[in-house]
């Protein structure tokens, strides 16, 4: 088929409000579909099938996926929600949808904060930077699990355990991205303790990172196109 015969055969209808990730937020509402696959925003320019990224998707679609689809040097975005970089984003989202800037910003606030500012992934070692003080620890693939939100839509985690390193080091660590089989991703949802289980049940904080590569120009550029 060539690009002149290309044609629009149908939009899909996304219930949900358009922010990054769903989550009990400032407004204590809980935002189903954390893990990617939830909201609404739709990532269709850049990826694959936007049923899939909006976590509607069958099981046998998803797949096992390796570290090195984190693989990279990745920087926190929660420095330019406090810094106000990020404010074209939230009113993007409220022209799009129907909460407001500030309702917007808190939901955000709760979910991007972390003290954790740059993470590096290389190999099987995961290195986390405080104050660019490093821990790090070498992980192994531990299962994936797919959640499901009260709306019907679904996500999935990525689950990697440490096999040796810093006694800082979480035990676990788990990534959301909306990708549900083997893709490099290009930015991330991190949630990372050491109780498997309670993590999965975390739906609140979602620390989520960005290329140390990109300006916050661009980042703010990612985030509006989504």
């Amino acid at each position: 088929m060539s690009k002149t015969e290309l044609k629009e055969v149908g939009t899909i209808e996304v219930e949900g409000k358009p922010y990054n990730i769903a989550v009990a937020g400032g407004s204590g509402k809980i935002h189903e579909g954390e893990g990617h696959g939830h909201d609404g925003h739709d990532h269709a320019h850049s990826h694959g099938d936007p049923k899939i990224y909006a976590g509607y998707f069958e099981d046998s679609q998803v797949k096992d996926r390796p570290l090195s689809d984190y693989a990279g040097d990745w920087q926190s975005v929660y420095p330019y929600l406090q810094d106000g970089t990020l404010d074209p984003v939230w009113k993007h989202k409220a022209e799009k949808g129907t909460s407001s800037v500030e309702a917007i910003r808190a939901e955000y606030e709760v979910g991007y904060k972390t003290d954790v500012e740059r993470i590096t992934i290389e190999g099987d070692v995961v290195t986390f930077y405080k104050n660019g003080n490093p821990t790090k620890g070498s992980y192994v693939y531990d299962g994936k699990e797919i959640l499901t939100y009260k709306k019907g839509n679904r996500g999935v985690r990525f689950i990697f355990k440490k096999t040796e390193g810093d006694a800082d080091a979480p035990q676990f660590i788990q990534f959301s991205d909306h990708k549900i089989a083997p893709e490099k991703t290009d930015h991330y949802h991190l949630y990372w303790g050491n109780d498997r289980a309670a993590l999965l049940n975390e739906v609140t904080n979602w620390p989520t990172y960005y290329p140390s590569s990109l300006t916050p120009e661009q980042i703010v550029g990612e985030m509006k196109a989504h």
